[in-house]
């Protein structure tokens, strides 16, 4: 049983019925946190609703002895993320902890691709994030404290053919993420990016024959120390698959300073643009907007000193 408990906390965990979402309350649960299951019960298309899934978890989390309650409104919507919330005050008076697990999937071909399947992954994925973290970050920074677990995916960093829907709702992720951790900083409240693996029900289509053990509970444990008060980082991605767990960040080529271009020299330095020897990273929570700024300048100063 760890050390780091989560007594007198309140955790919202959307999608929280199944897979990925049931293991984070499960573990956050029988830590001391008070849980909010928040599952509209929809197909993996997220389309239809069902009271079910949600109801059953959060009995089963306090017959082993926590308090939990179920809700059933869904992300998708702005009234349904403010209800999800209100749900958390309502029954326990406060929310601590936001962990955005709930997904679904449509795959398509960009040139195949409807409207409806495209916003409707969006608005679970990533305007559901929204949807739920605005009114739960005011709450939050009122009250000096909070943590806040995002899903993300390798999937919004590498992508893959037929998920042009998910890649641009994961991929938005890290601009919430990133303001989230920036604004929430003089407050007490943390954000970070959880890119997981593992094999639930949204796994379903793809082929999952060679895999090695991707189950939930090895993604749970670090979910669980970024929503812990002793979470020492913010504004990051962390990767958790198979039992690997490891940092992702985007970083850009130190690039090159010339006084003029013409689209031929481009084309002539392309190769020294792209050199990856010398590497820049930024942390978005610790200024990194501002210093980008500022070494892109210096880079600019030295060269036209040079020339």
């Amino acid at each position: 049983m760890s050390e780091r408990r989560f007594d007198g906390k309140v955790a919202v965990i959307t999608g929280g019925a199944r897979g990925l979402g049931r293991a984070y309350a499960e573990l956050l649960g029988g830590l001391g946190s008070r849980i909010v299951v928040a599952d509209n019960g929809s197909a993996l298309s997220g389309s239809g609703s069902d009271a079910g899934p949600a109801e059953q978890a959060a009995q089963a989390l306090r017959g082993a002895g926590c308090e939990a309650v179920a809700c059933t409104e869904s992300v998708a919507t702005e009234p349904g993320g403010k209800a999800i919330v209100e749900a958390a005050l309502d029954a326990f008076g406060r929310v601590d902890v936001v962990i955005h697990n709930a997904g679904n999937n449509r795959f398509a071909m960009l040139d195949e691709i409807s409207y409806d399947d495209f916003r409707s992954v969006v608005d679970v994925h990533l305007l559901g994030a929204f949807h739920v973290v605005r009114p739960a970050f005011e709450r939050m920074v009122k009250q000096g404290y909070g943590r806040v677990v995002l899903t993300g995916s390798i999937g919004g960093l590498y992508s893959m053919p037929s998920v042009v829907n998910y890649a641009v709702s994961k991929s938005g992720m890290i601009g919430l993420n990133n303001i989230v951790a920036i604004e929430g900083a003089a407050h007490g409240v943390k954000s970070n990016i959880i890119l997981p693996g593992a094999v639930t029900r949204m796994a379903e289509g793809l082929d999952t024959s060679q895999y090695p053990a991707m189950g939930p509970e090895l993604v749970a444990p670090v979910v669980g120390w970024l929503a812990h008060e002793s979470c020492s980082v913010t504004g990051e991605m962390y990767v958790s698959m198979g039992g690997r767990v490891a940092r992702a960040f985007i970083a850009e080529t130190e690039g090159v300073y010339r006084p003029d271009w013409t689209i031929d020299r481009v084309a002539a330095e392309i190769g020294e643009i792209r050199d990856m020897s010398r590497q820049w990273t930024f942390h978005p929570a610790e200024d990194g907007f501002s210093e980008h700024m500022a070494r892109s300048f210096e880079l600019v100063r030295r060269g036209v000193e040079a020339g």
